[in-house]
């Protein structure tokens, strides 16, 4: 066993390996491997290969592709434009009119794609002219699209979920409704500030655009059935014990073929086009989760695990202590690191802890997604910000930081209101199952 200080230098030598731009899976791999080296020999390292093979030998693993596929068919196939019209008939009038209406669109487009980046970079693409067209602030606008964005990893299906799940035994089931109030909540505080913004400051939200005739709102409900429908039907076959996580996501991309085919997309290069990101993103995903359940193994044969608990025992912390720690840990870890490496990088060492603590793992697993939305829009590294400035494609990337930072601050408060009042998360799980 190593103590708590060669964990620590451990841990600062993978982070250092990333800051220097190397890929995450080979900085994860590498940090095993010089500890295996170092202190179990070759037997260890030999053992690579058995290692490989049971982590990736999961079922619950292949609705990784589904999930994304699904969202790419989604997103070429126009359901996004639909979407957004939808909102923006209903929304328009609002304190802050289509600013609303990227926070409705990202929630409703979180809900089928699971993906953060995915969000942000469709919403991006359908807001942005249209929002500079009106004289919208350009900074209240990145803003509220990446942070909009970032409830893609919080409400189901979130592949980020799924990947926690497989790594700590968690309910996929469980996670999924854990998101949804929460989630919820969010996208309605975000809404709330930036109604609050465009009171104090109206001129940030441009002109106020001409209300629609209630036959006109209700004819553009047709757009925002696709969505809904293939949200109930993926968590309903979950919840109902008709399929499993990725039984459901098979089922969400026939529905999504035949969303296609109905809006008249379905092609062969539609699907070439689908196909090839859905192999790139999968294959980043599942090769970080490659080297990290190396690390996993060589670390649980050290005993850092362990160490750290036994540590935090002697230190006399208590969960709500450790739970501040983590909060200002993965704060400042989220400026520097992506934030899926940030989840399976750390996860192998603070989830024994959290088990020993006694903290709720389906809470836990809420908590820590709420801190990666919260890097995904934090410089440096914060992805979203980058994601939306591509979108943009002028200007300085500085108006998206600044128009995010309320929304940073609504989060924190945000990871305040979950840490009181944990029901939030587990009030549904506990109703579901």
């Amino acid at each position: 066993m190593i103590g708590v200080f060669g964990a620590a230098v451990g841990f600062l030598m993978m982070v250092g390996l990333m800051l220097t731009g190397l890929p995450v899976a080979v900085a994860l791999f590498l940090t095993a491997f010089i500890g295996a080296w170092a202190f179990l020999g070759l037997p260890t390292l030999l053992s690579f290969g058995n290692q490989m093979w049971s982590g990736q030998n999961d079922f619950i693993l292949t609705a990784i592709p589904l999930f994304i596929f699904l969202g790419e068919i989604l997103v070429r196939s126009g359901v996004t434009d639909g979407l957004y019209r939808c909102l923006s008939d209903w929304l328009r009038r609002l304190p802050g009119g289509l600013l609303h209406t990227n926070i409705g669109a990202s929630t409703f487009f979180s809900a089928v794609s699971g993906s953060s980046v995915a969000t942000a970079a469709t919403i991006g693409t359908v807001a942005m002219p249209i929002m500079k067209q009106r004289g919208y602030d350009a900074r209240l606008t990145t803003g509220s699209i990446a942070a909009g964005a970032t409830l893609g990893i919080l409400l189901p299906p979130s592949i980020n979920m799924i990947i926690y799940g497989s790594m700590t035994n968690t309910s996929i089931g469980q996670l999924f409704a854990a998101g949804v109030v929460p989630g919820l909540i969010l996208a309605g505080l975000f809404m709330v500030l930036i109604a609050g913004v465009c009171i104090l400051r109206p001129e940030l939200a441009g002109p106020m655009l001409p209300a629609r005739s209630w036959p006109e709102k209700i004819a553009s409900l047709v757009d925002i059935i696709p969505p809904i429908v293939i949200f109930l039907i993926v968590m309903g076959t979950i919840y109902l014990g008709w399929a499993t996580p990725t039984e459901s996501a098979a089922i969400g991309v026939v529905c999504g073929l035949g969303v296609a085919i109905a809006k008249r997309r379905l092609s062969l290069s539609m699907m070439h086009e689908c196909m090839i990101s859905t192999v790139r993103i999968s294959a980043m995903i599942l090769l970080i989760m490659v080297a990290a359940h190396f690390l996993n193994f060589v670390i649980g044969v050290l005993g850092i695990p362990q160490a750290l608990t036994g540590f935090v025992a002697d230190v006399g912390a208590g969960p709500l202590q450790i739970i501040l720690l983590l909060m200002v840990f993965y704060l400042v870890l989220g400026c520097f690191m992506e934030t899926l490496s940030m989840m399976i990088a750390t996860l192998p060492v603070v989830f024994p802890l959290v088990l020993h603590l006694g903290i709720d793992p389906v809470w836990f697993g809420i908590f820590l997604v709420v801190m990666m939305e919260i890097g995904l829009i934090t410089p440096p590294i914060g992805m979203n910000l980058y994601v939306v400035q591509g979108v943009r494609g002028h200007g300085s990337i500085m108006d998206v930081i600044y128009g995010a930072l309320p929304f940073v601050l609504l989060m924190l408060a945000f990871v305040g209101l979950l840490i009181v009042w944990p029901q939030m998360a587990l009030w549904l799980p506990q109703r579901l199952f």
